[in-house]
């Protein structure tokens, strides 16, 4: 037998008999309450260094100084995206998302969960009523019944539905979490869709310009052959060709924008369809990309925040591993009304209590296997964290380097665009006015240009998706 039994009370002729034995179990209690303090300890965070996170994307001491204790992270979406249709995409995506829908029916369960964790407290109640026939050789016919109500109380001494409660809230806190952590992802993926089909919208309208572009030199570039002597038939067909590259470039665009639609329509758990929106140059978006302190991840980060309460989680955990080694009491009531196989008619009330005391001794080594168990999860949870800390800081800096970046990328290609538009309006002069000018010169400053302002647009929508990805990466999305 790996377990010792013992009835404390048995008391279905009498209660509260042995006053000076249960004195000296209390007493033994006692001294075990004192030797397992770490039983009911409560979770408290370890020591984490935050300093440096942030990687600053332009000074060399490579370590971004902050100034403001404020994060850009902290601000309510509607104040990030302040286009009218953006917002109302998104508060569509809120309300309509799959995963939305599914993080939040998982927050439901995991609170179900807790209110089990809690009943444990309270006794068990059962009603099992039974009823017999017998009748023995030529004896006359035995009737007995039983109609039984029994009660089961499970005596928390030594933390066990304690810290299953404790740890049954804290998945209920991560869950919450995971949730705030589909809502920012959701929020930013609507953004950055509806951003990338303002780009793709002004990309075709400049693609759109150049086309009519490309179309008027290949008829000058016709009419020229007809009106010149030894103007040559190439020059007009390298000059076709240019329009028909472009066209096909603008095919390409319209068939980007209609995935980007597709894409944005199932997030927003719509069939997929045309997807109303404002225009690339009319966007604003904040300037001041404010950072906070690092500590401040550990509580703006949803999924930061989880995963300490994954380690809180494990921390409990532990603790009741532990409290496996100590002796389980059970105090069981039971009151019945019956007539004692048929000896008494009409029936009475019987009356019993037990109390037992479960002390493991020796369980095949699971005990001790779960404990270990449990305090190897606890370090897989606490190096987790760690390390979602220090992923949350580089999802930082690459957001910031990216905004930086983009930003002076983005003046060297505007003046790159203003040189190139003098570059075409002057070859297209020279080669109306003398022959001397090649036709390459014409079609290579019309395709240089085309490239850099789709390019300088790039730019432009890099710099919107850096914003996004910072307000994600800080934390953003909860209010």
């Amino acid at each position: 037998m790996n377990r010792i039994t013992r009835n404390i009370v048995s008391t279905p002729l009498h209660i509260g008999r042995g006053w000076g034995e249960g004195l000296l179990l209390a007493s033994v209690f006692c001294l075990l309450l004192t030797g397992c303090k770490s039983l009911y300890g409560k979770y408290e965070r370890p020591d984490v260094n935050t300093e440096g996170l942030y990687r600053d994307p332009v000074s060399l001491t490579d370590t971004l100084a902050v100034q403001d204790t404020t994060s850009f992270g902290t601000m309510p979406w509607r104040s990030v995206f302040t286009d009218p249709q953006l917002q109302t995409l998104i508060q569509t995506a809120l309300d309509n998302n799959v995963n939305m829908l599914n993080a939040a029916l998982n927050v439901k369960m995991v609170e179900e969960a807790l209110k089990v964790a809690r009943l444990a407290f309270l006794p068990s109640v059962a009603f099992t009523p039974q009823g017999t026939i017998a009748k023995f050789d030529n004896n006359p016919t035995t009737k007995s019944y039983q109609l039984p109500l029994s009660a089961s109380w499970n005596v928390d001494l030594f933390g066990n539905l304690l810290n299953a409660k404790r740890s049954a809230q804290m998945q209920l806190l991560a869950t919450k979490d995971y949730q705030t952590v589909v809502k920012t992802n959701l929020i930013s993926g609507v953004a950055n869709l509806y951003y990338t089909l303002l780009m793709l919208d002004r990309q075709i309208a400049i693609v759109g310009e150049m086309e009519n572009l490309t179309k008027e030199t290949w008829e000058k570039m016709q009419v020229m052959k007809e009106t010149r002597v030894g103007y040559r038939s190439t020059a007009v067909q390298s000059a076709e060709a240019a329009y028909y590259s472009v066209q096909a470039q603008r095919v390409d665009l319209q068939r980007q924008v209609r995935e980007m639609e597709n894409s944005l329509s199932l997030l927003l758990g719509q069939p997929a369809q045309t997807i109303q929106r404002g225009t690339f140059e009319g966007q604003s978006l904040p300037e001041n990309l404010a950072t906070g302190v690092g500590i401040q991840l550990l509580n703006n980060r949803a999924d930061v925040h989880a995963a300490e309460l994954a380690l809180a989680q494990c921390f409990y955990d532990v603790n009741q591993a532990r409290s496996r080694f100590y002796p389980q009491i059970t105090i069981t009531g039971t009151g019945a009304f019956t007539n004692q196989n048929g000896l008494v008619n009409p029936g009475k009330m019987l009356w019993s209590a037990v109390g037992s005391l479960v002390q493991p001794i020796f369980q095949h080594g699971q005990i001790v296997a779960g404990l270990k168990v449990a305090k190897l999860q606890y370090e897989q949870a606490y190096n987790t964290w760690q390390n979602t800390i220090l992923q949350a800081g580089n999802e930082v800096s690459n957001a910031l380097v990216q905004y930086n970046s983009a930003a002076e990328k983005a003046q060297f290609d505007a003046k790159r665009v203003e040189v190139l538009k003098k570059n075409v309006e002057d070859t297209r002069t020279m080669m109306s006015q003398s022959a001397n000018t090649s036709y390459l010169e014409v079609i290579t400053a019309q395709s240089n240009l085309l490239n850099a302002e789709i390019s300088k647009v790039t730019d432009d929508f890099n710099k919107m998706q850096a914003v996004v990805n910072l307000y994600q990466a800080l934390g953003g999305g909860a209010k």
